[in-house]
């Protein structure tokens, strides 16, 4: 081996060219598995173990300006997306707008992509969103925009978008090209945030039975992480309810709008539910208070917009409780209960806040999501 007058070329570098004729990577130590945080950074917030399989040098994978260093990443292809969250409605719209020099798949040199959505963490058929299928083509153009209703704030603070790039088979199963995880923290309030990144191989989950001594240091963010999953797991799903308050000039009472419902949890073995609602005025002595809506067949993200009226005075109002609690319809047994909210004097949180908004607000349609909880206080839950 030779080296050539002027060109200062080490041994090591003659031994990297000979051994990896592809670009050089720099060996991960295991100071690259520790989390360094900046001094504006906060310890309340836990990483996630995606984010603790990798070194710190990529935790930062999806910055919406192009970051495509790697041949790696470049051989899966860019996508290109929109991400806006308007407050007001509690709706988060990702606009899928095109990708680019995606990878092959099929025998032709082409691929038949779509773009797959989910928010974690959450159960997947209660938030995946797709995209329509664009044939034969390693630039698909969507234009296409996904919406999730009923993401509250928290839900921005606390969870990722999973934006996935797939290949349709219509004779086997669909394959998998790449993804991209966005925190939705980054993305402000009722503003446009644009997207262009590197699709990438989904990251690897590390086992907490499996670190060694040396990675003991971050046991305590796996901890957050599960307790972030169980929480997940503990969620039944939203609903959007619109209370009205009509004095009583012709027929006072109280006008109930169940619109919709987001994110609901399973209860049916093909992993979805046949939800519908109901509804009591309670204390309900004479039990004529119910009602109860049509049945949405095989969904999680039911819409219903039904309204149900119950004539009662304003003073009769304030003592009264409203309950409404979500279903799964089986036929021949028992229906499941899904989870429920009960709205009234002695609630707390959002629902006292909504239930006071109705009280104050005479003649005037408010509107607001709830989350279902799996146990309501001095509720039977009978079917």
């Amino acid at each position: 081996m030779t080296v050539r007058k002027g060109k200062g070329i080490s041994i090591q570098e003659h031994m990297a060219i000979d051994v990896c004729p592809g670009p050089i990577r720099p060996i991960r130590q295991i100071s690259a598995y520790f989390p360094r945080l900046s001094p504006t950074s906060s310890f309340s917030e836990p990483l996630s173990p995606n984010q603790l399989a990798a070194p710190t040098t990529s935790m930062d994978t999806s910055i919406e300006i192009d970051s495509c260093d790697s041949d790696d990443n470049t051989s899966l292809g860019t996508l290109e997306f929109d991400l806006l969250y308007e407050k007001a409605t509690s709706s988060l719209h990702c606009t899928v707008l095109r990708a680019k020099g995606l990878k092959p798949m099929d025998f032709n040199g082409l691929a038949d992509p779509y773009v797959k959505l989910h928010l974690l963490p959450g159960a997947c058929k209660a938030n995946k969103l797709k995209t329509k299928t664009v044939r034969n083509t390693l630039n698909p153009v969507w234009n296409e925009t996904l919406t999730y209703c009923g993401i509250t704030e928290e839900d921005m603070y606390r969870k990722t978008l999973r934006v996935s790039v797939c290949d349709e088979d219509k004779l086997t199963h669909n394959e998998f090209i790449g993804e991209s995880r966005v925190a939705l923290r980054r993305v402000k309030p009722d503003q446009t945030k644009h997207f262009n990144i590197c699709l990438e191989h989904p990251p690897p989950l590390p086992s907490p039975t499996a670190m060694s001594t040396a990675l003991r240091g971050i046991s305590c963010y796996l901890r957050e992480w599960e307790t972030e999953q169980q929480r997940s797991l503990e969620e039944r799903g939203r609903l959007l309810l619109c209370l009205q308050y009509l004095p009583p000039r012709a027929r006072g009472g109280l006008c109930v709008g169940v619109k919709r419902c987001a994110h609901l949890a399973a209860m049916d073995v093909n992993g979805y539910s046949d939800p519908y609602v109901k509804t009591y005025l309670k204390p309900d002595i004479h039990k004529k208070s119910k009602h109860k809506t049509a049945v949405i067949k095989k969904t999680l993200n039911p819409e219903f917009n039904e309204e149900f009226f119950y004539e009662i005075s304003f003073s009769e109002l304030a003592t009264k409780t409203l309950e409404v609690t979500v279903w799964d319809y089986d036929l021949g047994k028992s229906n499941d209960f899904i989870g429920g909210v009960s709205l009234g004097c002695h609630s707390q949180g959002e629902t006292l806040q909504h239930w006071i908004d109705c009280l104050k607000n005479k003649g005037k349609k408010v509107e607001r999501w709830h989350t279902l909880t799996n146990e309501l206080p001095g509720s039977t839950l009978q079917e």
